[in-house]
């Protein structure tokens, strides 16, 4: 009887295991199809940047080998001119391709690279360790894919024509994919014949039980010097005595395209035998903790990451290590760094900024932060190499990192849609650093694509004309009596002028500080709806550039904030140059100030708090039409697109208000006892 009333149970049990099966595996199909439509694009969007490039302006490191000047063309050495900057043995193999060069610089040579970088991401994807889960594993390639073609290395080797690809890929396939020892350490050596610092993969080999590839290797690069040397005599003397292993050939070995520890010391000032008594140490000391990391790692069962350990330690001891050789950087995104869930996303999103983006980006102008900025990249190379704490595979950390969640979340939304599901509403407290990174990072990006969104003066000073007229018709043409109001009344234009200039940035990021650290559950939810405001209104900015009052000829509008200008060729300062001036509809000065408010009055736990957030979006509205730098309908647009920014928010995480976490006792109900207890006591 006991069966008979428990088996309908378990089939039924059964049946709804399999059906969540079934809905979990075709939702990792469906994210994998649409990410790998995401390679593909980007994948054509390269060649196609590439060869729609006139040929003059295409694979101009290539061209200056085996193009029709070229050095390889050329009788003599190939060092004479300094433009070549492979070994002899490199030469030795790119001088047949010289017969060839217009095929080999057009279709064939750009579809060949993109084949080795698909070839370089399958292997990547591929050596995973062992304990990913099943949708990492199924959407690993396309991931690492995308990520390549977007990195500063590879775009970097299309357009110049490097060959910085191929040793990557033949170390990748000799410790990770070739089978036998032999194999693969030829391709190793091969790999150290075009690229000298491979070499340094001879002694991971050795250390990691596999001597026979660490010997093979390391005869593979002897031999194959060797029959450059005796090839090119002259040519070998050149690069390994003359220029001590190609330092000094090419770009200037000080410039910051030289993400190495010599390329570092050089800009720090040091020179001659006084860097050279700094560098071997410091070069010693990162070999020696890189290699060792690299191979605990190995025996760790971690070898994708063994790897690229070894490899940025190859980054900052080469002589010259140019952008286009760091691959190795990003390769170093498999390691896993953080106990808590919210620091697990620090290390891959730092390294994929370093190593798609120019330090510009993501450090502002200060001089104090120069030689951080200058020098991203290897210090990217030096902490994975050297600092980064990476879980072993035997933490109980490594695949379940502690929540840190402070309410449980709202059911999720758009279960049915595919990638839409894996947006939830998070609820921890994310990584400080992270934060101000992608911050920084996203304010520079809204800089870059507000400045690129000009359009013409004339179209922008008719759009100007079609909002005073918009504006008569509705009945609120004020700008004009409000700025003449406020320039007869000094100490109104003194205070708009303060307000307007002061309050932009500051109030938004003190919200945002004060959410972080006493509402952590919130200030994702709050920081997304002002993210999706911002990008909205770069759509705004692109679609329909507007002169604001000051900038429209013939209408009498004071700039009370810069002054008299000249309309046909405004100047603001420093900010001429880097700022979009038709930039104005929707109004962010409002909007932000309007999400600010909305966010104390939603959040904040006294009345007098919400009245002083309501002043802030009064007075900058206020501000904004008194320096006539907005027209009333700017004002309008940026109440819109936050309004758009909470209500996408909405859209895919869920309402604001949070559930009680199962057990707790709410926090009234917690208040109300503690009161109850004290009444009591005090009654006794």
């Amino acid at each position: 009887m006991a069966n008979a009333e428990h088996s309908p149970r378990s089939g039924a049990t059964a049946r709804a295991g399999a059906v969540g099966t079934s809905t979990a595996d075709a939702r990792i199909g469906a994210a994998r199809a649409a990410l790998w439509l995401f390679a593909i694009v980007l994948a054509v969007r390269q060649a196609a940047a590439v060869l729609t490039l006139p040929p003059a302006e295409r694979f101009t490191d290539l061209g200056t080998w085996i193009g029709e000047n070229g050095v390889l063309h050329v009788p003599g050495s190939l060092y004479d001119e300094g433009r070549f900057t492979g070994t002899p043995f490199a030469g030795l193999v790119l001088r047949p391709l010289a017969t060839s060069a217009e095929q080999s610089l057009g279709v064939a040579w750009t579809f060949g690279t993109l084949l080795l970088v698909v070839l370089l991401g399958l292997v990547a994807a591929r050596a995973l360790p062992i304990p990913v889960s099943r949708r990492s594993a199924l959407l690993a390639a396309p991931v690492a894919i995308s990520l390549l073609m977007l990195s500063l290395p590879v775009r970097n080797s299309f357009h110049l024509g490097q060959t910085s690809v191929i040793p990557v890929l033949l170390v990748l396939l000799g410790c990770l994919a070739v089978r036998g020892e032999r194999p693969a350490g030829l391709l190793i050596g091969i790999g150290a014949a075009l690229q000298p610092t491979v070499l340094l993969f001879a002694p991971l080999l050795w250390l990691t039980g596999r001597r026979q590839a660490a010997v093979t290797s390391a005869g593979a690069f002897a031999a194959l010097s060797a029959l450059a040397w005796a090839a090119m005599p002259g040519d070998s003397w050149t690069y390994w005595v003359h220029h001590v292993a190609g330092a000094g050939l090419g770009e200037s070995p000080d410039s910051l395209a030289n993400q190495s520890l010599h390329g570092a010391l050089l800009r720090f000032g040091l020179q001659g035998p006084l860097e050279i008594a700094v560098h071997l140490p410091l070069a010693a000391v990162v070999v020696l903790l890189g290699l060792r990391r690299a191979v605990r790692h190995a025996h760790d069962g971690q070898l994708l990451l063994a790897v690229a350990l070894t490899g940025c330690v190859a980054v900052a001891v080469s002589p010259t290590a140019w952008q286009h050789q760091l691959l190795w950087v990003l390769l170093a995104v498999v390691g896993r760094v953080g106990k808590r869930a919210c620091d697990r996303m620090l290390w891959p999103v730092l390294v994929v900024l370093a190593i798609t983006l120019p330090g510009k980006m993501l450090l502002p102008d200060i001089t104090v932060l120069h030689p951080v900025r200058d020098n991203v990249l290897l210090i990217a190379a030096l902490a994975a190499a050297c600092a980064v704490p990476f879980l072993p595979l035997s933490s109980p950390h490594f695949r379940r990192p502690r929540p840190t969640e402070y309410a449980e979340p709202v059911p999720a939304r758009w279960a049915r849609v595919p990638l839409l599901p894996f947006w939830r509403r998070v609820l921890s407290r994310p990584n400080l650093l992270l934060e101000l990174l992608v911050i920084r990072v996203g304010y520079s990006v809204y800089s870059h694509i507000r400045a690129a969104a000009t359009g013409s003066v004339d179209a922008a000073e008719e759009h100007g004309r079609q909002i005073h007229s918009l504006e008569g018709t509705l009945g609120i043409d004020i700008e004009h009596w409000v700025n003449q109001a406020v320039v007869k009344t000094e100490w109104a234009e003194a205070f708009f002028n303060f307000y307007y200039t002061s309050f932009h940035f500051v109030v938004p990021l003190s919200v945002l500080g004060v959410l972080y650290v006493r509402r952590p559950s919130d200030y994702r939810w709050a920081r997304s709806s002002l993210a999706f405001a911002t990008l909205l209104a770069l759509l705004g900015f692109w679609l329909y550039p507007l002169a604001p009052p000051r900038l429209m000829p013939g209408m009498g509008f004071v700039d009370t904030v810069h002054g008299p200008q000249d309309l046909a060729n405004p100047e603001y300062g420093a900010m001429t140059a880097v700022t979009n001036q038709y930039a104005a509809m929707p109004s962010l000065h409002f909007g932000w100030s309007l999400w600010c408010g909305l966010v104390v009055v939603m959040l904040a736990p006294k009345l007098w708090v919400k009245l002083l957030g309501l002043l802030h979006p009064l007075f900058t509205v206020c501000a904004i039409v008194a320096t006539a730098n907005h027209w009333v309908l700017d004002a309008a647009g940026g109440a819109a697109v936050v309004g758009a920014g909470f209500g996408l928010t909405y859209a895919l995480a869920g309402r604001r208000r949070l559930l009680v976490p199962a057990g707790s006792v709410p926090a009234a109900r917690s208040a109300e006892a503690v009161d109850e207890k004290k009444t009591a006591a005090a009654r006794a």
